[in-house]
């Protein structure tokens, strides 16, 4: 009789995030404001929060929710956050999260590696596997630069 396989018990991103506006990533309150609210975007309940100003410049947090958490460390000065959700089972969806996060942060590029938790085979023996990968995001600035400029001459 073949094994039945379990599937997974967790979902963990791993996020590097660059050219992040240092205005948004440096203020406690709102990366505070950003990491709850990618939280609830998920479908998480927010169960406890903790931030602070990291100095130089940066901020550190983490929102404990319902299925696990959503951590951050920001480095202003270099325009960079860093953050991570794991989430147990399929009641939310991280993926939400991560999208709200970065568009928040105004992130230009990110490397994302999507950690798939707690893997059965039916043996009981847990591992894990992990995908990354790397997007761009085109801010409106850029997108203005790169627009054909039109000519106000009448023909």
């Amino acid at each position: 009789m073949a094994k039945k396989t379990h599937g997974s018990l967790g979902h963990h991103y791993i996020v590097e995030a660059s050219e992040c506006d240092p205005k948004i990533i440096g203020s406690v309150e709102k990366v505070q404001q950003i990491l709850v609210k990618a939280a609830e975007e998920a479908g998480a309940q927010v169960w406890s929060i903790s931030f602070s100003k990291f100095p130089p410049k940066g901020v550190s947090g983490v929102a404990v929710i319902s299925e696990s958490h959503i951590s951050t460390h920001t480095w202003p000065e270099y325009k960079y956050a860093a953050f991570d959700i794991y989430t147990c089972g399929d009641a939310i969806d991280p993926e939400k999260a991560v999208t709200y996060v970065l568009e928040a942060f105004g992130a230009s590029t990110s490397h994302i590696t999507e950690i798939t938790r707690g893997l059965d085979e039916g043996d009981k023996i847990y591992f894990h596997s992990f995908i990354t990968w790397e997007e761009d995001f085109e801010k409106e600035e850029k997108k203005e630069k790169e627009r054909p400029k039109r000519s106000s001459r009448k023909k």
